[in-house]
């Protein structure tokens, strides 16, 4: 069943309603009891429950892995600068390899 969001546009109470799509939409305000309850539109909320959802969990291929399963295995050893020099490894390397 969908959550409606409501407010009354005479006093500004507002409440968020379970309803089914087929029930009439309120119309008493339940705080000052005038008909100017009306329905708001508003984006569609909805939660995930479970232990993890991933991009991974529904593609075709091998069972899934979790979305940081093969991450680790490359970044635990730092890449060997093409010269060797530490400025390379910092980034300031004043050898040009992109020709």
């Amino acid at each position: 069943m969908p959550i409606y969001a409501y407010r009354c546009e005479e006093c500004g109470f507002a409440k968020d309603v379970l309803q089914k799509i087929s029930d009439a939409p309120l119309t008493d305000c339940p705080e000052c009891g005038k008909s100017a309850f009306r329905k708001q539109i508003t984006a569609a909320g909805f939660q995930l429950k479970g232990n993890g959802w991933y991009v991974t969990d529904f593609r075709g291929g091998s069972g899934g892995t979790s979305a940081t399963g093969g991450a680790t295995a490359t970044a635990s050893a730092p890449a060997e600068p093409a010269c060797g020099a530490p400025a390379c490894a910092a980034g300031d390397c004043a050898t040009d390899t992109s020709a």
